[in-house]
Formats: structure tokens, sequence, C-alpha cells
């Protein structure tokens, strides 16, 4: 156990632009999940894009995850280029998904005018769509070439928003059960899976890097500039920030050069706040809108929920900086996000409802209020 006073390193550059950037994540994607989910009410053929889990689901999640770390623990390096080129995929997507309503609030702003480039599909396509796409494969490509770790965070946050905002939790016993459940799991793969594997599992896939597809195929192809696409990747599966993030130098390839904060430990608690945030839109949409956040009559459990993952988050840091050895933040996250909904939301009569209630219909009390 190291001396209190080395709690002091958390002040250092690196882990306040971690907690800052993880705490930013969890609230950006609470909040496009909420406006995520007025646009599929406003827009019914949009709600086949959102899945709400149910108990099943729930208690899936943590064995697919044994899984598929299992399956990167011993298959990353002969399945690593095929997961690089579908994350690429799917970052691009995600990236696509969370700069559309920025560019949509621009256009409209200026009042640009946006004409359609193909009808073809479904659903039509408009020139501004396509540049965004362009864009967003552009970076993609970019952190193929690069490996750059701003580039792999911004793809991670980008997939982490998307996946709040797809994937629902209908209520808090529904959120408890997947809570406990891999609270459960993240103690067993850090702590435990060294006994019974010979290596801690959780670390190693957290620390490896993938082959990169567009080195190897430049490499067979003999192409021109070989040597400035990177060879390895960190895939965006985390947010990674240098310790030495104010320094003149790139520090090097070695995981102990890094602080890094795994994409569950950021999606996992968002969709606990996601739920709060929608509960509270639905009980103050009469007297605030969705982005007045000041209000003291608005969003009653939202801040408990984002100040106890902050909380949780630093005392993962702390834990780890004293025992000198990695740590399961959702050992910490859990406790500090889902303990104080449930204590405040039971003091004010009010976790019966949290409890058993459904997502939020968006449009529910305006429609009422029509009538």
């Amino acid at each position: 156990m190291e001396p209190l006073w080395k709690l002091v390193y958390l002040l250092e550059p690196a882990p306040v632009t971690l907690i800052l950037t993880a705490i930013a994540v969890t609230y950006a994607s609470a909040t496009r999940a909420l406006n995520y989910g007025k646009e599929m009410e406003r827009n019914r053929d949009l709600s086949e894009a959102s899945i709400t889990l149910d108990r099943s689901q729930a208690l899936m999640i943590p064995i697919m995850s044994s899984c598929s770390l299992l399956l990167m623990f011993y298959l990353f390096s002969s399945v690593s280029q095929i997961l690089t080129a579908f994350t690429a995929v799917a970052s691009a997507s995600a990236l696509y998904f969370c700069l559309s309503p920025y560019v949509s609030h621009v256009k409209s702003q200026f009042g640009l005018s946006d004409p359609y480039v193909s009808r073809c599909c479904s659903k039509p396509f408009t020139r501004t769509q396509g540049l965004l796409l362009l864009i967003c494969v552009a970076l993609v490509v970019m952190w193929l070439v690069s490996g750059y770790w701003i580039l792999n965070n911004l793809l991670g946050i980008s997939l982490c928003i998307a996946f709040v905002s797809h994937v629902r939790l209908p209520n808090i016993k529904i959120c408890a059960l997947l809570l406990v459940c891999l609270f459960f799991y993240d103690i067993f793969w850090v702590f435990y899976s060294e006994r019974i594997f010979g290596e801690n599992v959780m670390v190693s896939v957290a620390t490896q890097q993938a082959s990169n597809p567009m080195h190897t195929v430049a490499n067979s192809l003999s192409l021109p500039g070989l040597q400035l696409i990177t060879k390895k990747l960190e895939l965006p599966v985390k947010i990674v920030f240098p310790r030495n993030i104010l320094g003149s130098t790139i520090p090097g390839n070695s995981a102990s050069d890094y602080m890094m904060l795994g994409l569950g430990d950021m999606a996992i608690p968002s969709m606990l706040v996601a739920l709060i945030l929608f509960f509270d839109n639905r009980e103050s949409r009469d007297t605030v809108s969705a982005t007045d956040i000041q209000s003291s009559k608005g969003f009653k459990y939202f801040w408990y929920a984002l100040s106890g993952y902050a909380i949780g988050l630093v005392a993962a840091l702390s834990a780890g900086i004293l025992t000198h050895s990695p740590q399961p933040a959702l050992l910490y996250l859990v406790p500090s996000t889902l303990g104080p909904i449930i204590v405040i939301s039971w003091m004010r009569n009010e976790l019966a409802e949290l409890w058993e209630g459904t997502t939020p219909n968006m449009n529910e009390k305006s429609h009422m209020a029509e009538v």
C-alpha cells in the first residue's frame, strides 16, 4: 500500500484530463440518448433502431462479454485484423451519428440549402450528409494510418455515445440486475482470472495492440509510403492519455506510458445516467425543457448519478495509485452511481416508479396536454 500523499498524482494533467473526459462523455451519452429518444417518438420508423434490454438480455451481456474476453485473450492475434476492420466501420458509423445533430443545427441556423443527391434508398440522402460521411471516413482512415491517440479517443467516445443511445434500459430493476452482474464480472476478470488462466485476462486484453489491416494490404501490394502507416493499433475500446501529456515528445508504445479507461467503464454507467435523465425529463416536462439543467425543478436525480460517477471514478483511480495494481472500475462505479439513486428515490417514495417504470414516452405528456 502506497502512502496517502501519493494521491496528489491525481492532480497531474493526465488523470485530471481522463476524469474530466470520462465525466463529459457520460453526460454527452445520456443527453444524446434523451434527444435520440425524442427523435424516435417523432419518427416512428426509427423505433427499430433502438433496443430496450429485458432481463434475459441483461443477463446475457456479462456472459457474452466473458466469452469475447476469452476469445480475444487466446485468439487475438488471429482475429485482430478482422476486428480492426469491423471496428473501423462501426467507428465511422458512430462518428456520423454523433456529429449529424450538430451539422443539422448549423444548417438550420444559417438556413443553408441541402439538396438531395440520392433518392434510391429508403431514405433520401442529402449533400450535407454525404459530406459528413466523407469526413467521418477520412477521420477513421487517418486513425488507421497514424494510430494517433487523440483519434483513438475520438472514435472510442463516438462508439460509447452511439451505444448508449441505441441500447436502453427500461427501469431500475433491469439496470440494477445488469450493473450487479457486471460488478462481479469486472471483479472476477481483474482480480481472479490470473489464478485460473495464468495471466490477468482483463489487463492482457486491454493492453494488446491489433495488427493494422491497412499496413498489411499496403505491404502485400508494395505501395509507397508504407513506413508512414502504423503496423500496430490501439483499438478504440478504451480512451488513453499519455502520462506526459504536456510534454514535448510523444510517448512510446509501452502501456505504462498511458493512462487508460475502458469503454465499458463509461458506457455501462452512462446507461444508468441516461435512464435517470429519461425519468427526470418525463417528470419535469411540463415545467422545464430538456436542456434546462440549471433549474432545481428539473433533473432531480441526474446530478446525483453524474456526481456519483465522478466520485466512483476518482475512487477507482485512487485505489490504483495506492495499491499500485489494476483496479476493476465497476467495483467503485456501480455502488457510487446506483446506490445514491436507490436511496434517494426510496426516501422520496419514488423508488417503485423507477423500479418498475418503462422507458418514458417523450410525447406522452404533450399529447395529453393537447387533448
